[in-house]
């Protein structure tokens, strides 16, 4: 059995030199011995045929590795001449097998360490055996076959155990896993190859003392049709690790897209998925998560953890300070609205679950189950130190990032309370090892959001929409927040006319206030280029475009803006062309108008008119610290909405 090695660690890479030291060093011996006591024309047939049959090779799924069917001719050398001639003799399989693998990958280390594994494994198995059956190579056949049945069994046994734990344990260096996970999912089943081959071999010896055509006539047919059976096996078994593959792209692909909505909505948190991602990845194997769906989870976890931020408002998502306790409840609910939306998705491994908990506290005062130490989640558990560190060492509107040292700081504060202790003191020791590649990764989620080559031109105009809308709604927010925190109407006005001409083509915005006197839409206050010519307008209720949206109580889109001024739209300069008008209506009584105008036609679309009802609805709030009185002395109190 061959297998595909690379790495540059240096514990693997010690661990390859001692393997190849040792192989190399019972190849020289053996081959010594043989030189000694050469022996004979069978061994060379022997030799040719594991030659031949070392060509009819079978890829483990999944893996770098194959087998071949030619142990049967390896025991067999074995058993008649020796373990030295024996471990000639896989020396010469193991080189047929190594060169079967990808050229592109193939390195003196890695050969060598394909001879020199199973070498050893060899060497000392046959040892082994012969110690046990108390039998000199060659006499086999001179024994009853029910006296060498558990000697060969221990040589068949110790050869498979010793030969695939090394690989194993080889992949297991590269890949950052169990060696033990590794040894049970790829390489158990491949014992009845062995015991197979030493069965076989054990006949074909004790059938006659030498080589003939009679006894390969009866065996080379058995190891064809074995091997055309396992074959069979494995293409079956490599296909359904094909599908699996496919699947898992697919759901890496549907995470991909849906991390990304999430990353461009969310105004502050750019690149934090990624490098959140990273740390939990790593942060995971070095606590000894091998098993590879719970490592699946935690990666597909550490991209979705924040999905139910997508039904959360943006006035409290983006908010530049602290949450009030009603904000903070609704916020709390995107961990179960995350893991519910996500529930629907037929994950293969547990990512839900992290998802939903990944905001529980170690001591049980964490949202939203409560619950406590080690019935939280692993991945949860990891998850929420890295998401808090990278969230502390990250700039936000309200703060600039802390130092990593202060990180460091709050989140001892943090342990054995909010987080768990064991995860926050691993975390710590091994971020330095583990920053480069949140680094790196960094870089690349800077370098693919600017570089729209990188991606689809469709994907990229889907992202950058969603950024657009996500950044159009924090400034709305943040021009709300000023419209409600205003010291006068005035100064209301001027904010909300500053927002909308920011992302809207008005150039003149005013505020229409409901007279009851005389059922008429004053216009009180204006902002915008000429916007002296429309103080004092007044217009009837029902008439012209702005009256019309007061007494239907809806709005109204790229009118002429001359329906509305009449010739008035003429002494702008240059002249306004179309208007845009939003009722502010509360409990079913008008207040007044909010309207913009232009001087493009048709300007305004559905995303103006959504940014304006927003606004409105700010000026509709702010509208309640004050009153308006009517010419007829009647006092207009505006109270609060029902929302």
């Amino acid at each position: 059995m061959s297998r595909n090695i690379n790495t540059n660690r240096w514990p693997h890479s010690t661990y390859l030199g001692v393997v190849i030291a040792c192989g190399l060093a019972i190849i020289a011996k053996s081959l010594a011995v043989t030189v000694q006591s050469p022996p004979g024309f069978e061994w060379f047939t022997l030799a040719v045929l594991t030659l031949l049959t070392g060509s009819f090779t079978v890829k483990v799924p999944s893996l770098s590795a194959r087998f071949s069917v030619s142990e049967t001719f390896v025991f067999a050398s074995a058993l008649m001449f020796g373990p030295s001639a024996g471990t000639l003799t896989v020396v010469l399989d193991a080189l047929v097998i190594s060169f079967w693998l990808n050229k592109s990958t193939r390195s003196l280390r890695r050969i060598l360490f394909n001879v020199a594994a199973p070498s050893i494994a060899f060497w000392t198995a046959a040892t082994t055996f012969f110690a046990l059956a108390h039998v000199a190579p060659g006499g086999v056949h001179e024994h009853e076959l029910r006296e060498l049945v558990l000697p060969l069994f221990v040589f068949a046994l110790l050869y498979f155990l010793t030969n695939t734990w090394l690989v194993a344990q080889a992949v297991a260096g590269e890949k950052d896993l169990s060696a033990a996970s590794i040894w049970l999912s790829h390489f158990a089943g491949f014992g009845i190859n062995y015991f197979v081959g030493s069965s076989v071999a054990i006949l074909l010896v004790s059938y006659a003392a030498r080589i003939d055509l009679t006894v390969l006539s009866i065996i080379v047919p058995l190891l064809l049709v074995s091997y055309a059976t396992f074959r069979t096996s494995m293409g079956r078994l490599e296909d359904a690790n094909r599908h699996v593959s496919q699947l898992n792209d697919m759901y890496l692909s549907t995470i991909e897209a849906l991390a990304m909505a999430v990353d461009a909505k969310d105004q502050i948190t750019h690149g934090h998925i990624r490098r959140v991602q990273t740390y939990a990845m790593q942060l995971a194997r070095r606590l000894g998560v091998s098993d590879e769906k719970q490592l699946k989870a935690i990666e597909a976890a550490a991209l979705l953890h924040d999905m139910g931020k997508l039904a959360i408002p943006e006035h409290i998502l983006n908010k530049p300070g602290k949450l009030t306790p009603a904000e903070f409840e609704k916020m709390k609910r995107h961990a179960d609205l995350g893991a519910d939306l996500l529930s629907s998705v037929k994950f293969p491994y547990p990512v839900v679950p992290i998802v939903r908990h990944h905001h529980e506290n170690w001591d049980g005062s964490g949202y939203p189950a409560g619950i406590a130490s080690t019935d939280i989640p692993i991945g949860a558990r990891i998850l929420s130190v890295v998401d808090c560190f990278d969230a502390l060492t990250s700039d936000r509107p309200y703060r600039p990032r802390l130092s990593i040292a202060d990180a460091f700081e709050i989140l001892k504060e943090r342990r054995g309370t909010i987080y768990d202790p064991l995860i926050v003191d691993a975390f710590t020791e091994a971020y330095a090892a583990m920053a480069p590649a949140a680094d790196a990764v960094q870089s690349a989620t800077l370098s693919a959001v600017n570089d729209t080559d990188t991606i689809d031109s469709d994907h990229s105009a889907s992202l950058r929409h969603i950024r657009a809308n996500a950044a159009e709604n924090a400034l709305l927010i943040a021009h709300r927040e000023k419209v409600l925190r205003s010291a006068s109407i005035e100064e209301a006005i001027q904010s909300a006319s500053q927002c909308l001409r920011q992302v809207t083509p008005a150039v003149v915005c005013a505020l229409y206030t409901y007279d009851v006197a005389t059922d008429s839409l004053v216009c009180k206050h204006a902002v915008g280029d000429s916007s002296r010519l429309l103080s004092g307008l007044s217009i009837p209720m029902g008439e012209r475009v702005t009256g019309w949206s007061a007494a239907t109580r809806r709005p109204s889109k790229n009118a002429d803006a001359s329906l509305d001024l009449a010739n008035l739209s003429e002494f702008f300069e240059p002249a306004l062309r179309s208007v845009l008008c939003t009722p502010l209506v509360e409990n079913n009584q008008v207040l007044g108008v909010l309207t913009a105008y232009s001087i493009k036609t048709c300007a305004f679309s559905d995303v103006h008119s959504y940014a304006f009802e927003q606004i409105g609805d700010a000026l509709i709030d702010r509208l309640h610290a004050d009153s308006v009185v009517g010419t007829n002395g009647r006092r207009l109190v505006f109270r609060p909405r029902n929302r």
